[in-house]
């Protein structure tokens, strides 16, 4: 009897033979998890304060703050002990007129060599090592951000951008399947004084992701024979999701030692999760980051987020619940033109929690006549 892996057989089940759109919850959560060691550190708690180039991940209107010539950011994680890979890189240019800028971003997860073990055990149950193969599964997304200044209010004190993100989404299953999808995300912040506000509209025409399939007749019947469903096509669906934030520089842009705090607030509308607020409608998961620094040069970072209510696993009756968060760390450091971030983030787990660190660098570049006169704008008041 022929076996197949535990990654068809989770495909045949969440697809339908039917080409019907799919409405669940999580759906391309790997969307979700973050860019960059600061904003990890700081459980996502950015989009208010945002100034950087992950602003096109975080806020896209952030990016109006990037005031160097160009600006990379690169990070790479690994979850489930590097079985999954988490890659991210992004550029951004200000314009010539320094009032819009524009940016791409990468983002990459994957998870690589997954045995194919469909042509493994023979019919008479001896297994032929020259018939093991091995595929990837990888989760792709492409954003093309743009942002610029708008005044929308009188007071010469506030201080207003907008930014907009053109989300390209790419799935793949080896050369079984694969997906493409595409988005639109709206994002928004305002400073007055101290005071940072931020919001960011995801997936606002609700994206669908639409696969299809390229299964062999050799495939199909292997399907047959154990009892799964032949895909042909399926549709996923995004639903819109509002983060929202208001962040706050406690002393002055003057003083050597600075301190920020943001409270951000996560509202999916993809139905009920498992979130703090939560109803059959909308969800509701808060956040808390911190950010001081010395000289803006050095920086520590913590956070909280991702609060849960689950079952006590000290309780046998299973009826007790507990409420779980994720906290987070990280530190990070200026030499020059680079900014190493780092963080320090562990998974919801009661028992044998799981631990991942990230590194980030960024990169701004200035041209040489002018690199003294140039400055990071907001990011040199919170960073």
């Amino acid at each position: 009897m022929r076996v197949v892996g535990i990654w068809l057989l989770s495909l045949a089940i969440m697809c339908t033979v039917n080409a019907v759109a799919q409405t669940r919850i999580y759906v391309n959560e790997y969307l979700n998890i973050g860019v960059g060691a600061r904003g990890l550190s700081m459980a996502g708690a950015q989009v208010a304060s945002v100034s950087d180039v992950t602003a096109g991940y975080w806020n896209p209107a952030g990016l109006t703050q990037v005031k160097d010539d160009l600006s990379i950011g690169l990070m790479h994680a690994e979850y489930f002990s590097g079985n999954a890979k988490y890659d991210y890189g992004s550029i951004v240019k200000p314009l010539k007129n320094g009032k819009r800028v524009v940016g791409i971003s990468a983002l990459r997860f994957a998870v690589d060599d997954i045995p194919y073990t469909i042509d493994y055990v023979q019919p008479d149950g001896s297994f032929d090592e020259s018939k093991l193969k091995s595929l990837s599964a990888g989760d792709y997304a492409f954003l093309l951000s743009y942002a610029q200044s708008l005044k929308i209010f009188k007071n010469p004190e506030i201080v207003t951008q907008v930014g907009a993100n053109a989300k390209i989404l790419y799935r793949h299953l080896g050369k079984m399947a694969n997906a493409w999808g595409f988005g639109i995300d709206l994002g928004a912040q305002a400073q007055y004084k101290q005071w940072l506000f931020g919001v960011t509209l995801k997936d606002i025409t609700t994206t669908y992701t639409a696969w299809s399939f390229h299964l062999t007749d050799h495939e199909k019947d292997v399907f047959y024979k154990t009892g799964n469903e032949i895909p042909v096509k399926s549709y996923e669906v995004m639903m819109p999701r509002v983060n929202l934030g208001a962040a706050r520089n406690f002393f002055k842009p003057t003083q050597k030692i600075q301190l920020l705090a943001e409270l951000g607030m996560d509202i999916t509308t993809d139905g009920k999760r498992n979130t703090l607020l939560s109803t059959s409608t909308l969800s509701i998961d808060p956040k808390l980051g911190v950010e001081a620094s010395y000289k803006k040069l050095l920086f520590l970072r913590g956070g909280i987020g991702n609060f849960q209510r689950v079952l006590d696993d000290k309780d046998s009756s299973n009826q007790k619940k507990i409420l779980l968060f994720q906290p987070s760390l990280g530190a990070g450091i200026i030499f020059g033109l680079f900014h190493i971030d780092y963080a320090f983030t562990s998974l919801l787990t009661q028992a044998n929690p799981l631990y991942t660190h990230t590194i980030s660098l960024r990169v701004n570049i200035n041209k040489m006549d002018d690199h003294s006169q140039k400055s990071s704008g907001r990011d040199t008041k919170i960073q």
